[in-house]
């Protein structure tokens, strides 16, 4: 499975937008996280042109959460979205690569004050309200400044989106935000009407992650709506925004087929204005949280071939073939968190059948199986991996676990690789590690009695 700008250049290697992959991972070393600029920005201008051209008021905000830098920050400031965050560190980056502060909101099922106070100070477009705790805190806090905050209610539409329990946001047992079904939601709009220092400006939900149809975000629309009409004909208010979340999958397999932006475009667009012109409702601006499906099939992660043993298999007659590669769950947990699969080439043999079946294992401390049982040339020690569609949460979601390094990131186009995260260091790793002065210069307790 070739993506985006990637092909088999005359040596045989994979390539990706101009830039020999087995040459960069000489150059930088491995683990080594590659982002095709070129298929980033044009995710982000399909996505965005797809909605702009079938629903007159339409804002995307990219979810930082999938992958963030400064780097990224300015490419989507320059391709005209605004930007989800969900922590003070995704704010701070994001202020940090001077993106505009109108242009940001801010999520999160558990905001800390200080958290909260720098949204405020920083006067960002939107705080996405979670919970009745921090409705109360914002509004304080806000009072205390002498400013109003624009805010949106999160909501849970009680939608089933048939994917991962461990990404699935929008069903009625969940963490976020406020229920629909039990009056919390139309208590959580009413209390923020009350609250001089804060502004209503519309509803919120999320329904899960990794979705590869439309019915979940139809049944959500479907619900908004609803509330909508409830919130309009009980509270007086008016919904300027419905931000409907994000959630579209990618293909991290050859048989994944998730919806095309336009296609996607066409059902949400039209169940939305068939719903409000239902309730005759006027039509909000429709907010979006793509994140995954704009990275996602960007990134794609390489690795260094080490150890090979083939093993018996003990609950079946066979083998099974282990090549074991110097990352794993360190710089991509998602196989252990959530049975994510994925797709491989052998970039240094890419023109070679891929035929043979192995599993790819991690360096790390742990059962730590990358890919199971997928298919692969003949492989040795030395060649180099490159695993497809990294792109959203293995950056992200990377640790220092077993004290391993975490890898650089280059952002590729046009033939050239720029660092965009360095590599971090032994030196990093113990930049925080601090003995205390009580044992310095002791080199052994003495035992007593």
């Amino acid at each position: 499975m070739l993506l985006g700008t990637q092909k088999i250049n005359a040596a045989g290697r994979l390539e990706i937008s101009g830039c020999d992959t087995v040459e960069l991972a000489r150059q930088y070393g491995t683990p080594l996280y590659l982002m095709d600029e070129m298929v980033i920005r044009e995710r982000c201008r399909r996505y965005k042109q797809a909605f702009d051209e079938r629903y007159p008021k339409n804002i995307i905000c990219y979810a930082g959460k999938a992958f963030l830098t400064r780097t990224m920050c300015k490419i989507v400031e320059q391709e005209g979205l605004y930007l989800d965050v969900a922590s003070a560190g995704e704010l701070y980056t994001a202020l940090h690569a001077d993106f505009p502060a109108s242009r940001i909101n801010l999520h999160g099922n558990n905001k800390s004050v200080d958290e909260l106070e720098m949204a405020v100070n920083s006067g960002i477009a939107h705080v996405v309200l979670d919970n009745f705790a921090e409705l109360e805190a914002l509004s304080s806090l806000a009072r205390a400044a002498n400013r109003t905050v624009d805010v949106l209610v999160r909501c849970a539409p009680g939608v089933d989106p048939h994917t991962h329990k461990f990404i699935s946001t929008g069903q009625a047992d969940t963490k976020f935000g406020f229920n629909i079904k039990d009056g919390s939601a139309m208590e959580a709009v009413r209390r923020v009407l009350a609250a001089p220092s804060l502004s209503f400006d519309g509803i919120h939900c999320h329904v899960g992650s990794q979705l590869l149809d439309t019915d979940a975000h139809v049944g959500a629309v479907d619900a908004m709506v609803r509330l909508m009409k409830e919130i309009y004909d009980t509270l007086g208010a008016t919904c300027n925004v419905l931000n409907i979340g994000g959630g579209l999958g990618v293909r991290y397999r050859s048989n994944q087929t998730p919806p095309e932006f336009e296609r996607f475009a066409d059902v949400i667009a039209s169940s939305l204005k068939s719903d409000l012109e239902k309730f005759e409702l006027e039509l909000p601006t429709l907010q979006q949280e793509p994140g995954r499906a704009i990275v996602g099939e960007a990134g794609v992660t390489l690795y260094s071939v080490g150890a090979i043993k083939t093993v018996p298999i003990m609950e079946a007659p066979g083998t099974r073939t282990y090549v074991s590669v110097d990352g794993g769950m360190s710089d991509n947990p998602r196989p252990q968190l959530y049975d994510a699969v994925y797709e491989l080439i052998v970039a240094n043999k890419a023109n070679q059948p891929h035929d043979q079946v192995v599993t790819i294992a991690g360096k790390h401390c742990e059962t730590d199986v990358l890919i199971m049982d997928t298919l692969a040339t003949e492989l040795e020690p030395g060649d180099i991996i490159a695993v497809q569609t990294t792109g959203a949460y293995n950056y992200a979601m990377a640790s220092n676990y077993n004290k391993v390094l975490k890898p650089a990131v280059l952002l590729l186009l046009d033939g050239e690789a720029d660092v965009i995260v360095e590599r971090e260091t032994f030196e990093d790793l113990l930049r925080h590690d601090v003995i205390p002065s009580r044992f310095l210069g002791v080199r052994q307790l003495t035992q007593t009695g």
